[in-house]
């Protein structure tokens, strides 16, 4: 819809200004009068040339989503109307690419479509699991709970992705850095040593030879080492793309020492939260189920989701086609029987959800623990033996010169 400037005055004669978004000039200023503006100037706004460059429109982050949720249920607990909400929090939003989300999404409410099916034709600011769980607020007259559950289980799930980044962040950093260090070392350092060497004469000791010929590697096929590294990282995303790559890598970081046990608890705890967050609000266990699988962020935890669902939709209990897929923990199965025998599914989920919050957060501090030796040990050793390998040489002509 375009959007038009307009000058005025109001019912008690005080100049205004603004700008709005209707279908034509006609509603805009029929609009206007309605909020007893009497209109000076009403043209359309002019088009800005990068509006449709997408690369340069801001990202709807999920602090933004976040944000969003937690303001509209406060305003519909309040009272507010929808329609009334969303525009209040569309023309104050600062993020100018939701802004234009949320006006959209007005719109299309005050035609009469659902709020839920309004988001849906958005997904890459309401998800699956958001549009369903807005879509059970409607449906049972309760939009401001689920609204404000959706806006702590996202606080949650982002606080979990932030903790397995920054345990993921030192050791890159630091395998980036010994990389760094000894490509400059091999280009820049071991070419003088090399020509101080080859002034003194005689054979090199093996360390050192095998030093001066990786250095002669890099300085030869530098382009085609950077080519080669990059050749990897685009294979590499080329096989998880496809449905049998993904499974293969998911499943090898699962296994991985350390990290797996991570991303292990980080997946149950996601799980379990998602699911005891919709059960909560009233979405069916099935669909709940499928969702949970769309968003599980791993094809061995998706692929082991759907196994459930098939199980159920069988006729089965949730308990025991989970402890058969062999992926969720011993404990986690025993509560979830406990908490479906008890009709406190939704309870218990959202309780091994906080206990396995814990459980990541020391599982971070035990691999922050575990690595910060591990890197000292990779560094060291890898710049300590290229210094031993370049001053062998100078011991060995010290040794000879002082026999």
């Amino acid at each position: 819809m375009p959007f038009y400037i307009w000058k005025g005055v109001n019912s008690y004669g005080e100049k205004r200004k603004g700008k709005i978004e209707m279908p034509s000039e006609a509603m805009a200023q029929a609009h206007l009068k309605k909020m007893r503006i009497t209109v000076s100037v009403l043209k359309e706004a002019p088009k800005d040339m990068f509006e449709n460059v997408e690369f340069l429109k801001p990202k709807v982050t999920g602090k933004d989503v976040v944000i969003f949720t937690r303001q509209l249920s406060t305003m519909i607990d309040a009272g507010l109307p929808l329609v009334q909400s969303l525009e209040i929090l569309g023309e104050q939003m600062e993020n100018p690419t939701f802004k234009k989300v949320l006006r959209a999404i007005r719109a299309d409410v005050e035609t009469g479509t659902t709020f839920a099916d309004a988001m849906k034709k958005h997904p890459t600011c309401f998800d699956t699991l958001y549009c369903n769980m807005v879509e059970a607020g409607e449906v049972g007259g309760i939009l401001d709970t689920i609204l404000n559950r959706l806006a702590t289980f996202m606080e949650k799930n982002m606080a979990l992705k932030k903790k397995v980044k920054g345990a993921m962040t030192y050791p890159i950093i630091c395998i980036c850095i010994s990389f760094v260090v000894m490509a400059v070392m091999l280009v820049f350092v071991v070419p003088v040593f090399e020509k101080m060497f080859k002034d003194f004469g005689g054979a090199l000791p093996g360390p050192t030879q095998f030093v001066v010929d990786m250095s002669a590697f890099a300085q030869g096929n530098f382009h085609l080492i950077i080519g080669a590294i990059f050749a990897a990282v685009f294979v590499v995303k080329k096989i998880y793309k496809t449905e049998k790559g993904r499974i293969a890598i998911d499943r090898m970081l699962l296994n991985f020492p350390i990290i797996g046990t991570l991303l292990r608890r980080v997946a149950v705890a996601k799980f379990t939260r998602t699911l005891g967050t919709m059960l909560q609000s009233g979405v069916p266990i099935l669909e709940s189920l499928n969702v949970v699988a769309r968003t599980a962020g791993n094809k061995v935890i998706e692929m082991a989701v759907y196994r459930v669902t098939d199980s159920i939709s069988e006729g089965r209990a949730i308990a025991e086609p989970l402890e058969e897929t062999g992926v969720f923990p011993g404990m986690v199965v025993q509560m979830i029987n406990v908490g479906e025998a008890t009709g406190a599914l939704d309870v218990m989920l959202t309780k091994i959800a906080d206990f396995y919050d814990e459980e990541v957060d020391q599982a971070v501090d035990n691999l922050t623990a575990s690595i910060e030796p591990l890197m000292m040990v990779f560094l060291g050793g890898m710049i300590g033996g290229l210094v031993i390998a370049m001053y062998l040489p100078i011991f060995s002509m010290a040794g000879a010169v002082g026999g």
